[in-house]
């Protein structure tokens, strides 16, 4: 019985120290998960920003695609 509970207390002590290591592995990659999930919340921010600043220097003009001459009929009755 003494022989089968020293078993199990080293293989207790080689599970806790594995969950250990696999714990500290996990928390490296949360690190470097958050850190390229801000990279990329900032790249996808500055995308944004310069696109809208883009528009503002241009005078925001964009085209009304409900105007088209495409949807309105010609003088003639017919469609584009």
């Amino acid at each position: 019985m003494e022989r089968l509970n020293s078993k199990l207390y080293l293989q207790n002590c080689y599970i806790m120290k594995e969950n250990e290591r696999l714990r500290k592995k996990a928390q490296v990659l949360n690190q470097e998960n958050q850190a390229l999930l801000s990279e990329l919340q900032q790249k996808l921010s500055n995308s944004t920003s310069s696109k809208a600043k883009a528009n503002a220097a241009a005078g925001n003009t964009l085209p009304d695609l409900n105007l088209s001459s495409s949807s309105t009929p010609n003088a003639n009755g017919s469609t584009n």
